[in-house]
């Protein structure tokens, strides 16, 4: 029997009574974008969700422990004051007489997007879905749901039951499954990635010992896997990893959710479990045609040490490209050349400032001790906006681009650890450059990188533009354009989260109109002869980088810092880039002539030119 079910794949070959991998109208963009980006668009508003829930949690738990100051948690009596929250969390949930309401993030967030119409995919598919290629990586089940991957937070069996069966599925059996998570969490699941022997679901203590408790029934998920088999029908499978990536902490399960891709039900058979319970089984082959498996056996460096082991890898030309001046080593790796390493620079780990610019005086502080975290006492917070740009969850987390950030500076009573100093705090991941190709040298981290996170500030030396000689042969150069970009001033697209630079913040008082009159940038940074790891992060049309203007000393807009944020979840071994903005036609030659120079990226999204 054929199922005529909807399935977006192009490539998928199907086996076992299947006459093919397209069963209906190919979808190829939603709402006039590519579906890779609806993916990721839909994964950033879950995390832009996710952050805001997280900010609000801090805020509740300074409420909950209102009572204690600033100087207090400086002094070591109260350690931080998300710990003295925890406990809070764990009485809301044994308090389950008065009614539970979640207080983690994630679940928050995904709450937020169904409630508000907002996940991609409304209703369950078969098949691959577009957008979602093999080995893509959610860091919780959430984000699964935001996209439409497995629409269960709990349950691993996702199906259609009668209740959601078209006329298009006339004729076929119901219920059917449509995907599975496999994450270890049944006594008698095993097999190898191509081939799976999995356990039914249901009689379990999940809360408790995570044992079978009575026998399992043929029912709802395991009665869906038993009709996938009777009708060929393949299942998407989604593998859970062991994995501190995640956003589990404490009470978060630390997992990693890979896609594995479709697989078809072989056969099926009750036994009794490790348990001494009937559970049911399912083997489950990989079907053909389809992309390979990521490995996860990859190579890391362990707290920014090279072992010796990773000292003899080959292809390593430079142990560390900043000479022990970052917190964490850089090593370069070329498998091209393995003779050749990164040269004609300096390394150096902050702005050098050309002669003949004048930095201006430090601005005035807050008055916080410790850390900050009353936003209404914090003047800098109030420069924000009224709230402070960051979430402290994972060493600060900036919660959404803003058209300029400001942190707390030389004069502010807080201290380094403050969660508006995330940007001052070095190098947090572990970074390394490597030779590509096409592009010539890259960046990609050994760490995984949160979304809103800091990778790295762009340094250089800081130059007026005007006196740059041969600036169409140097491809270091960055344009602090921070006002320009504020006020949409040579078509550059604004941000959310304006703020209102008040003009005493401007050196000698300039006014706006003189800025705005001004077509291009005054200042730059060229890193082309003293530059950091930054100098080497690629261009890229669909990036995982985004280019954040902060001021942290001064509030002299143009001569704001350069940060690059994480723009998404980054796994480990992605390569880091961020959109070069160029124009097209916009850079022209010693000659006179418009320069060209084609795209290498190699997205979706190219546009075929990086000018």
């Amino acid at each position: 029997m054929i199922l005529k079910m909807r399935s977006w794949s192009k490539n998928t070959k199907l086996e076992t009574g299947s006459k093919g991998g397209n069963y209906g109208d190919d979808l190829t963009s939603i709402h006039g974008i590519s579906t890779t980006m609806a993916v990721k668009d839909k994964l950033r508003l879950f995390n832009k969700y996710f952050l805001h829930f997280s900010k609000a949690e801090d805020a509740r738990c300074y409420r909950v422990n209102g009572s204690a100051s600033d100087h207090e948690i400086a002094n070591g009596k109260i350690k931080d004051k998300e710990e003295g929250c925890e406990g809070h969390v764990k009485q809301a949930k044994r308090s389950k007489h008065k009614g539970w309401v979640t207080k983690r993030p994630d679940l928050k967030a995904i709450s937020e997007m169904l409630n508000k119409n907002e996940v991609l995919y409304h209703e369950r598919y078969f098949g691959d879905l577009p957008g979602i290629e093999v080995g893509h990586r959610f860091y919780s089940r959430a984000e699964m749901v935001a996209v439409g991957l497995h629409k269960l937070l709990l349950k691993r069996i996702d199906y259609i039951g009668k209740p959601y069966v078209k006329s298009e599925y006339n004729g076929y059996t119901f219920p059917l499954a449509a995907a599975i998570v496999m994450s270890g969490q049944y006594e008698d699941d095993f097999g190898n990635r191509e081939e799976i022997v999995y356990t039914g679901e249901g009689e379990k203590d999940i809360p408790g010992k995570k044992r079978q408790f009575s026998d399992q029934v043929m029912r709802c998920g395991n009665l869906a896997l038993k009709n996938n088999k009777k009708q060929s029908v393949p299942v998407r499978v989604i593998r859970g990893h062991k994995c501190d990536d995640s956003y589990s902490k404490k009470v978060y399960s630390k997992k990693v959710y890979i896609y594995d891709g479709l697989y078809k039900v072989t056969g099926y058979w009750d036994e009794k479990g490790v348990s001494g319970f009937k559970v049911f089984k399912y083997r489950l082959k990989r079907l053909r045609g389809q992309d390979n498996l990521t490995s996860q056996n990859q190579v890391h460096f362990v707290r920014g040490k090279v072992s010796r082991v990773q000292q003899e890898l080959p292809g390593l030309v430079c142990k560390d490209l900043s000479n022990g001046q970052e917190d964490k080593c850089i090593p370069v790796f070329n498998f091209y050349n393995p003779s050749l390493a990164p040269t004609g620079f300096k390394y150096i780990n902050s702005i050098k400032v050309a002669k003949n610019v004048s930095i201006p005086p430090d601005a005035p502080g807050c008055n916080c001790r410790g850390k900050c975290t009353n936003p209404r006492s914090c003047s800098c917070a109030q420069l924000n906006g009224g709230d402070f740009p960051y979430v402290s969850r994972d060493g600060g987390r900036l919660f959404e681009a803003k058209d300029v950030v400001f942190e707390c500076g030389p004069n502010c009573g807080c201290g380094p650890e403050c969660v508006n100093r995330t940007s001052q705090q070095g190098l947090k991941y572990q970074l390394e450059v490597y030779r590509t190709k096409e592009k010539g040298w890259a960046v990609r981290s050994l760490d995984f990188i949160p979304s809103g996170a800091p990778v790295c500030e762009y340094v250089g030396i800081l130059r007026k533009n005007d006196e740059l000689e041969d600036i169409s042969e140097n491809d270091y150069i960055f344009e602090i354009d921070c006002w320009h970009t504020m006020k949409g001033i040579g078509g550059r697209e604004r941000r959310l989260g304006d703020v209102s630079l008040p003009m005493s913040n401007l050196v000698d008082e300039v006014d706006e109109r003189t800025l705005e009159s001004e077509p291009e940038p005054e200042f730059c940074i060229d890193a082309s002869s003293f530059g950091n790891v930054a100098r080497f992060i690629n261009h890229s049309c669909d990036p995982n980088l985004f280019v954040q203007c902060i001021l942290s000393s001064h509030h002299d807009v143009r001569l704001a810092r350069i940060v690059l944020f994480a723009a998404d979840d980054i796994p480990r071994m992605q390569e880091l880039t961020y959109d070069y903005n160029y124009a097209i036609d916009s850079v022209i030659g010693p000659d006179g002539k418009t320069k060209q120079l084609p795209c290498f990226c190699g997205t979706s999204e190219c546009r075929k030119r990086l000018y």
